[in-house]
Order: structure tokens, then C-alpha cells, then sequence
């Protein structure tokens, strides 16, 4: 049987970004799992999953037009049941053969064998195969059934009748064997060639000539990168060379990278900035807040300080990008001014202060309040001082600070910098060094190969923050 490579794009609305990798490989492995059930891909079928922030695609090569025939044999009705004295069909056997549509075998000629108990006639024949329309198309409804939506989203079709439950609205569904349309239609849509790229660079349509040809016409006329992995290759290249440009050092966290992949379909990078002033706020909040509010990759030098300046991925390509750079300056300049006056706030109150406070936390509604929590803790970390031999006042003080730090801004905020602000402001206060220290070190490890605490009075918290849990 002639084989073809076979392409299924799904153009929509803009995906939501921190789910878009799971909806693509979810996407192109329920086609995959569709036709592979039905005889369709074969040893050398290679899979492909595409996903780009306005489309999820497959491309799967060596696809058969349609399946093999297949031979199969069909238990049918005992002897008995199914032939009269005469070796004549009764209307038992003739319903089981019509039901295979199998009338006209015949009855004389059915293969017998035995069950054990008695003889029974059986049926040998061949299943004719299935078109690729036909499997694709339960494929398709299938895979789009089980894909692992956040949250649906309900919208009108054109005619304002029809309404659909997808992710997001879908505009136009391509689907092809080699050069050939596959007639399958999913959300309102019925499949064609036409498909658009760039919602800047290229509005228009594209016809897509073949299922191999679509990435490539995608990159050439449509600027845009449909492969996840090749785009999110391309934007740590991108910013990881803008950084080396400027002598510095890209802060590129994993899930930072994956979420601007999502967000792009040509990623250009800019760099942008802002006033040293903010660099007086601890590094750390000034980092995650570029970083969860407007999905910038901050900058450190050698040392490791943060920089005043900032790398930005834009969709937008253009020979003069000042007013992306000056927008976005305008932007963030907002983001760390909140920060600023969070970390000001914050340090009009010692973290003593803040103790009282945490017995309206709620820490577990059987288990009390953080304040409790907190004596619960002390109390450990007290005794297993002693065993170790450990300043017992630097650990009480510093079991009794850990939480404390859940009362400010800054934590209220961003509740990742929770220990963290605690050690700056402890420091702030003239908390002793290891106090201060153990404040954030009291969390380690958080997860499996982490850091454990480096200081003997953080050790101590530690692990009373971890038996007490």
C-alpha cells in the first residue's frame, strides 16, 4: 500500500502559554495513538508535534492511504442451533452472518470446531480496510476529546447558531496526505489547505501545497517557527548572544524560557532598562518581578550583581524597535517601584514584630495557626540543638523569626521570596549573622538535590521545620 506523509494543523486564537507544550504533544500523540490502532503508520512512520502560540499540528510520515485488508475468523452459533436436519441455515445463523455481512456464504461450507462441549460453525473471511478519512476522523475527534484543556472556553461559529467548547477559538483546520485534502472536520471546521502566519508579518493566507512542505512555507512565508523545540532553541541562542554582547550573563530560568517560547512565533530580542535606584532593592525581587510580570530575562556581571539593563523577547521584528524598548522601560519602571515601596514598607517593622501576627495565619485548620506552627518549631529546633552541641539562644531566635517574614509585602507579593526577604530584613534588623542566615536556610532543601544549609544554627531549624511538618 502507497504511504504519504500526513499533516493536521489546528489554527486558533493565541493558546494559553504555560499550556501550550502539554496541548501539542497531547495533540499529536492522540492522532499518532488513533492511527496506529487502525493499521495506518508503520515501522518507519516518524511523529512530529508542532505547537506555536495560533496552532497545534502533527506531521507524521509513511501514513497508508488505507489499511490492510484483514483476515479474521468469527465464532458464529453452535451446530445445532445454527443448521436444521436437512444442513440448512436457520434464521439464527442467517442474523449472525448478515450482521458480519456475510450473506451470501455458504452455511454447508462454515468451518466447525469444537468449544469443548460442542461443535460450533465459524465464519473465515476478510475485513476489508478502512480509508484514512474515516480513521483520521476518529482520530481527530478523539485526540481533541482527551487533550488537557485549563480551561474551556465557549464561542459562536459564524452562522451564530452553532456554539463550540475548545481551548480557544479555532479559525482553520488543514489536513493532508501528501498533496491531497483528507475531508475530516473538527469544531465547525471542515479541512482544507489555507492556513495564516504571522499576525504582523504575514496576515494573509497561505495555501499549503503538501504535508511536508508546511513547515518550511510556514518559516519562509509565514515568519513563524512552528516547531516548540526549534523556537525555544532559538530564544535562549538569542538571548543567551544579546547577553554575551554586553559583557553579561542571562538569568534564564527553565520555566521562564518554556513560557516566551509559547508567547512568540518569531522571536527577535531587544534590550532595554532601567534606573539604578532600584538596584537598592535585594536582587532577588527585583528579578522575579521582571520575571513573573513581564516575562523579561534579567542580567547579571561575572560577580553576579544584578544589572540595570534587561532582555526582552518581541514578536515584532523591526529595523527601528525604540518604541518597544521604551514602552517596555515605561512598563517595568512601574513593576519595581511597587517593589521599591514594598521593601521600604516592609523595613519600618522588625520581624519580632511581625511574630503576634502570625496567629491569624492560618496554618492547617486542625493544626492551628503559623504562630502556633512557629512555637511547635522552636521547640524542636531547641532540643536538637542541645544533641548537636549548637547555640541554643541563636536557634530559638532564629526558629521564632523563620515565619515572620510571612506577614510582609514583599512575601505577600511573591510568596516564592519567603525566607529570603526574612534573611534580608533580619540582617536590617542586626539579627547575629547565623540568625539571619538560618532564616532562609531553614527551607532547604526544597527539593531533591538542593542545597542544604550551610550554618549549624540553620541546620537545626531546618530540620525542626521538616519533623514538625
Amino acid at each position: 500500500m502507497a504511504t504519504a506523509s500526513l499533516l493536521i494543523e489546528l489554527h486558533t486564537e493565541e493558546l494559553p502559554p504555560k499550556a501550550l507544550q502539554a496541548l501539542s504533544e497531547a495533540f499529536a500523540s492522540g492522532i499518532e495513538r488513533g492511527l496506529r490502532s487502525r493499521q495506518f503508520l508503520t515501522d518507519t512512520s516518524a511523529v512530529t508535534a508542532f505547537g506555536a502560540p495560533r496552532r497545534l499540528a502533527v506531521h507524521i510520515s509513511a501514513v497508508k492511504g488505507r489499511s490492510d485488508d484483514q483476515p479474521f475468523r468469527q465464532k458464529l452459533v453452535p451446530v445445532a442451533i445454527g443448521l436444521d436436519a436437512l444442513g440448512n441455515a436457520t434464521a439464527a445463523l442467517l442474523k449472525k452472518l448478515k450482521s458480519l455481512g456475510a450473506e451470501s456464504a455458504d452455511p454447508k461450507s462454515l468451518a466447525r470446531e469444537s468449544d469443548g462441549k460442542q461443535d460450533v460453525l465459524v465464519y473465515e473471511g476478510v475485513k476489508a480496510g478502512e480509508s484514512l478519512a474515516d480513521a483520521l476522523q476518529v482520530a481527530l475527534d478523539d485526540a481533541l476529546a482527551r487533550l488537557p484543556i485549563p480551561k474551556v472556553m465557549s464561542y459562536q461559529l459564524a452562522d451564530g447558531r452553532t456554539t463550540v467548547q475548545f481551548v480557544r477559538p479555532a479559525h482553520r483546520l488543514v489536513a493532508l496526505h501528501g498533496h491531497a485534502v483528507v475531508p475530516v472536520h473538527a469544531l465547525g471546521l471542515d479541512a482544507g489547505t489555507k492556513t495564516f502566519g504571522h499576525r504582523f508579518h504575514a496576515p494573509g493566507e497561505i495555501a499549503i501545497h503538501s504535508a511536508d512542505t508546511w513547515a518550511q512555507q510556514l518559516l519562509d512565508e509565514g515568519k513563524v517557527i512552528a516547531s516548540f523545540e526549534a523556537r525555544h532553541q532559538r530564544v535562549a541562542e538569542l538571548v543567551t548572544d544579546a547577553a554575551k554582547k554586553l559583557g553579561a550573563h542571562a538569568v534564564m530560568p527553565a520555566e521562564l524560557l518554556d513560557e516566551v517560547t509559547a508567547l512568540v512565533e518569531w522571536p527577535v530580542v531587544y534590550e532595554s532598562g532601567f534606573e539604578e535606584e532600584f538596584l537598592q532593592v535585594p536582587q532577588e525581587c527585583l528579578i522575579l518581578t521582571m520575571q513573573q510580570n513581564q516575562k523579561y530575562f534579567a542580567l547579571k556581571d561575572d560577580a553576579g550583581k544584578l544589572l540595570n539593563r534587561f532582555l526582552l523577547v518581541s514578536h515584532i521584528e523591526t529595523k527601528d524597535p525604540s518604541a518597544i524598548v521604551t514602552g517596555n522601560a515605561r512598563v517595568v519602571r512601574a513593576r519595581l517601584a511597587d517593589a521599591k515601596f514594598f521593601y521600604d514598607q516592609d523595613r519600618k517593622s522588625t520581624l519580632e514584630s511581625r511574630i503576634p501576627g502570625l496567629a491569624s495565619v492560618v496554618y492547617h485548620n486542625k493544626l492551628g495557626s503559623q504562630l502556633e506552627r512557629v512555637e511547635r518549631i522552636t521547640g524542636i529546633a531547641v532540643e536538637i540543638a542541645r544533641a548537636l552541641g549548637v547555640d541554643t539562644t541563636h536557634v530559638e531566635r532564629a526558629a521564632r523569626l523563620a515565619k515572620a517574614d510571612l506577614r510582609t509585602l514583599m512575601v505577600g507579593e511573591f510568596p516564592e521570596l519567603q525566607g529570603t526577604m526574612g534573611t534580608y530584613y533580619a540582617r536590617h534588623d542586626g539579627e547575629p549573622a547565623d540568625v539571619a542566615a538560618a532564616i532562609e536556610e531553614h527551607y532547604r532543601p526544597r527539593f531533591a538535590g538542593d542545597q542544604l544549609p550551610t550554618t549549624k544554627v540553620g541546620t537545626c531549624v531546618a530540620l525542626a521545620d521538616k519533623l514538625e511538618t
